[in-house]
């Protein structure tokens, strides 16, 4: 499931490319409907302080006086960018206070990776491995922590209410650290074609979910499904018996499908997703 460093698992649909960014320019709809959610939306650029520095994030919340529910957004590979702000911003407009994390503020601040990027390019690869490095499990739970509780310090957040947590490819394993990590306060986590959530390991974080008191969406990208079969049912296993509540599902689309600046971005199976995780918050963020 996790395919983003791994070579030979590079393929057309995992590339951000001028084709990626042109499908971008021409949803038409979408755009107007941003427009009308900006101004609905306040916007801030913020700085959390974290147990190994300070990370830049994007913080969005509904406009006018009142306090929501807090959620995280857990970036892919490529890092905070417009697509993810974008996420943000529309997440907020359904009531929500959203705090969007630079994953790799140790090494630079965002955006990380600006224009094309090939993940079939060595050159390209290797600009990934200076920003992965840092990021140890160890570390992406110290983040982790530091984003939840940043969260509960901003006074537009109802602390009150229980935290989502939302992760793309890399960001699927953050969503699980923070479930398993904060149960009293991460009352939902949704990971979408994300990678590392199943592994041989003893630590792996599929085996961990009884630590957690969240309700989960697992959405993986079918191409994933097809390199690691066997995970899908291992994580529907460990749910059950932790009696965990989850949806477990393969979704008819590549690897990056909610993105929408990648090429594999999938608009049908995208909005599919994004309605799943809104029925999510509804019922565990409430």
């Amino acid at each position: 499931m996790d395919d983003e460093l791994n070579p030979a698992s590079a393929n057309r649909d995992s590339r951000l490319t001028r084709r990626g960014f042109a499908a971008v320019t021409m949803a038409t709809g979408a755009a107007i409907a941003g427009q009308a959610l900006a101004a609905e939306v306040v916007e801030t650029d913020v700085t959390i302080t974290t147990a190994d520095g300070a990370c830049d994030a994007a913080f969005f919340h509904p406009a006018g006086k009142g306090t929501w529910p807090g959620v995280v957004i857990f970036t892919d590979i490529l890092g905070l960018r417009p697509v993810f702000r974008d996420m943000g911003r529309r997440m907020a407009a359904e009531g929500y206070a959203v705090v969007v994390p630079n994953p790799f503020y140790r090494t630079r601040k965002a955006p990380v990776i600006t224009g094309p990027f090939e993940f079939s390019n060595p050159t390209d690869r290797a600009k990934l491995g200076e920003l992965t490095a840092p990021l140890t499990t160890e570390a992406k739970a110290r983040d982790t922590a530091a984003y939840v509780a940043w969260l509960d310090e901003q006074p537009q957040v109802n602390a009150k209410k229980k935290i989502g947590t939302q992760g793309y490819c890399m960001g699927g394993l953050y969503t699980f650290l923070g479930a398993i990590n904060h149960p009293t306060r991460v009352g939902a986590a949704g990971s979408f074609h994300g990678g590392g959530l199943v592994t041989d390991k003893a630590d792996s974080v599929h085996l961990q979910v009884g630590k957690a008191k969240a309700g989960f969406l697992v959405a993986i990208a079918e191409d994933d499904d097809v390199k690691q079969p066997g995970a899908k049912d291992q994580l529907k296993a460990a749910f059950a018996a932790a009696k965990t509540p989850a949806v477990v599902e393969v979704y008819p689309a590549k690897h990056g499908w909610c993105v929408k600046d990648g090429a594999a971005y999938n608009p049908a199976q995208a909005e599919r997703a994004w309605a799943a995780l809104i029925g999510l918050y509804a019922r565990a963020l409430a």
